[in-house]
Formats: structure tokens, sequence, C-alpha cells
């Protein structure tokens, strides 16, 4: 009976299945990634004619804010906002001053608390708001902070007295 050599495993029958598993591998890993970590768009329009005044990526669990002088009490506004699959969500609110025009009463499931700064800190919100749109000032900025490591002034991108429509879309 005669002996059969089996083939090495540097032959050139194994490179095909070896580059096939890479390729796939990286598409899976990808995909993972791109799915788990939950990356999407969160969208700047005119509310008016659906121009598109920026794109930016986000990660799913960044959370974005608004900030402004309010314009009866004349103190900083800053609302935040968490983007979900099915919408935004307004998480938290911190205000300066009491006044006209500002939250005064904490509803049920809601929670105030005071910052270092002298701040009022209102969360527990966990509402969507079906359209988010901002009046950009004419006589103070509106302020665009993405995970607190991004600021974009809203009139320098969208103009004075713009309405800017604020849109989330997850990728995949």
């Amino acid at each position: 009976m005669r002996s059969r050599e089996l083939p090495s495993s540097n032959t050139r029958f194994h490179k095909p299945l070896l580059i096939a598993a890479a390729l796939i591998t990286v598409v899976v890993a990808a995909a993972v990634i791109l799915y788990t970590g939950r990356f999407g768009l969160l969208t700047l329009t005119d509310a008016k004619t659906g121009e598109v005044y920026a794109r930016y990526l986000m990660h799913g669990e960044e959370e974005f804010s608004v900030g402004f002088i309010h314009s009866v009490n004349k103190s900083p506004v800053i609302d935040h906002y968490q983007p979900e699959r099915d919408g935004i969500y307004v998480v938290k609110t911190v205000y300066y001053g009491f006044g006209a025009g500002v939250q005064t009463l904490i509803e049920e499931g809601q929670t105030l608390s005071y910052g270092d700064d002298g701040s009022m800190i209102v969360t527990g919100f966990d509402q969507k708001i079906p359209d988010l749109i901002y009046f950009v000032g004419t006589v103070s900025d509106h302020t665009l902070t993405i995970a607190d490591r991004k600021e974009i002034s809203l009139r320098e991108l969208c103009g004075r007295n713009s309405m800017v429509r604020f849109s989330y879309r997850r990728l995949l």
C-alpha cells in the first residue's frame, strides 16, 4: 500500500479559503460595530424649505444640547436631548434663573438638583419631541453642543431668525 502525502498548509489550496475567511470576519465585525455602536446622523434643516444646513455623525450614547439666553428672563437655558431609534427625547434642562417662560413646577418623575455654578437642573423628562424646531435668536445666539465636544453657533450656521428642524436617523 502506498502512502500519500497530505498537502502542506502552505499550498495554493488554502490561500483562497484564508482570504475568504478573513473577508467574512471583517464584514461581520464591521456590521457588529455599526449595529451595536448605534451610530446615526443628526441633521439640521430649514423647517420651511427643507434645505440641509448640516449633518453630524453621532454615537448612540451621545447627547446633544441647545443653549440660549431666554428672551424674557434673560438668563441661560440649556436643553439636553438623547437621540433614539424612534426620535429625539428631551432628557434634561438646565436653568440659571426662574421667570416667565421657564419651567416652574416639577412634574411627577422629574427631579430638581443644583449645579456647582448655581444652575437648576431638571431631569426625568424622558419625553419624545415629535418635531424639534428652534428659532435662532436675533439678539443672542443659539449654540448646539454635540457630546460636550463640539460647539456650533446656529446663528453662523443657519442665520438669524431661521427655523431650524432637528432630526436623527440611525445608520443600520
